[in-house]
């Protein structure tokens, strides 16, 4: 079974980073999608930022664009989430997601938790 650990969450102030990372027990050269998704309290899972064996180009939220950067480390099967400049909004549990299909199914990490505090 396909397993993500996230790690790399705490409590930062306004301004400040943070870099995220999920390691996988597994890591496909293609065929493979990586995303980082958020949920605040009372709202809905929203999409950070994905990659993915198909696109050179990485997708952001507009409300992340130019602060957050996603990257892979192929050798080390982890995904990172580099945050600066982080604002309150941010505040959320961040979850890391996994796309193996067709080889392999869909998975979600546990969730870590960002704070930022103004």
């Amino acid at each position: 079974e396909v397993q993500l650990v996230e790690s790399g969450g705490g409590l930062v102030q306004v301004g400040g980073s943070l870099r995220l990372s999920c390691t996988t027990s597994v890591f496909l050269f293609e065929d493979y999608a990586f995303g980082w998704f958020r949920q605040a309290p009372g709202k809905k899972r929203e999409a950070v930022s994905c990659i993915s064996s198909s696109d050179d180009s990485a997708y952001y939220a507009d409300s992340v664009k130019g602060r957050f950067t996603i990257s892979s480390d192929n050798t080390k099967k982890t995904v990172y989430l580099q945050m600066n400049n982080l604002k309150p909004e941010d505040t959320a549990v961040y979850y890391c997601y996994a796309d193996y299909r067709p080889v392999l199914g869909s998975y979600w990490g546990q969730g870590t938790q960002v704070t930022v505090s103004s």
